[in-house]
């Protein structure tokens, strides 16, 4: 399986991490941390030099109970930053947004992937953006970050997702080989929704769609352990595992050197399965 922007190649035979920066002050986890240029810099080349194939730019946090930044505050945020890394480093960089506005700019600056966590809900015409020739990630979720947490409920939550992706894969066959699909772990889903997806993660795999995950540092994971969200290095990195094990192509996480640790055993094993 391959993963195709512009003149770029990424091969998804084996899973490959997404390793997140986030530019925002109020990111669940590490707000504030990297939302100077030297301390994101810092951390891009040390995320790279751990393993990561892609790196993920947020501008915006999406976190349950988040407020919507603007596409102007976002681009003020991300785009110098982009600019930057491209020409700094030789790695994927995604951009993760919703806004129409800021996807535009970030592809003509450079990124090669848009991960989108409203899945284009917010474009007038998603076509356009399909056109803009970077894989597009759509993800799922229930309501709006502000309250997606508030008694989120499911008959059957493979199903919904299941369904959630079909429908996308119809309205974008035309751009097929673009698509990338999210669960959307943590995103309007309870506790017991979150692991059943993770259990049943190889139903969501559609053609040769690639699988994104990002379940690093939730609370599916430090609300078991009874921790804070970064003290859970080991919990992120048995999920990662088990994602794999399931079927995921790329793994979004915080903790890059020792999920890629536990990456490169995986694969070994792998071999001899």
């Amino acid at each position: 399986m391959e993963l195709r922007s512009k003149n770029k190649t990424l091969n998804l035979d084996k899973p490959v991490i997404m390793g997140v920066l986030n530019l925002t002050p109020d990111s669940f986890s590490d707000g504030g941390r990297f939302n100077k240029k030297h301390n994101a810099f810092r951390q891009v080349e040390k995320m790279i030099n751990s393993g990561a194939s892609i790196i993920d730019i947020g501008g915006e946090s999406t976190r349950p109970g988040s407020i919507p930044v603007s596409a102007n505050e976002q681009l003020d945020r991300t785009q110098e930053i982009l600019i930057d890394i491209r020409k700094r480093f030789d790695t994927w960089i995604s951009v993760d947004t919703s806004e129409p506005k800021v996807i535009y700019e970030s592809v003509a600056n450079g990124a090669d992937i848009i991960n989108d966590v409203r899945a284009l809900s917010l474009c007038k015409y998603p076509n356009k953006i399909f056109e803009l020739g970077v894989p597009i990630c759509l993800m799922h979720k229930k309501g709006e970050t502000r309250n997606m947490q508030n008694n989120p409920y499911y008959d059957d939550v493979v199903k919904d997702i299941q369904e959630f992706f079909h429908e996308k894969l119809v309205s974008h066959s035309t751009f097929e080989n673009q698509l990338i699909f999210d669960p959307g772990f943590g995103f309007g889903k309870r506790l017991q929704d979150n692991y059943e997806i993770l259990a049943n993660l190889s139903k969501f795999k559609i053609k040769k769609i690639p699988l994104l995950v990002g379940l690093s540092r939730k609370s599916m994971i430090y609300n078991i352990l009874k921790r804070k969200p970064d003290e859970v290095v080991i919990g992120s990195v048995s999920a990662a595992i088990l994602s794999a094990l399931n079927g995921a192509n790329i793994i979004r996480v915080h903790d890059v050197l020792e999920t890629s640790q536990a990456l490169q055993i995986f694969n070994e094993y792998n071999q001899y399965k």
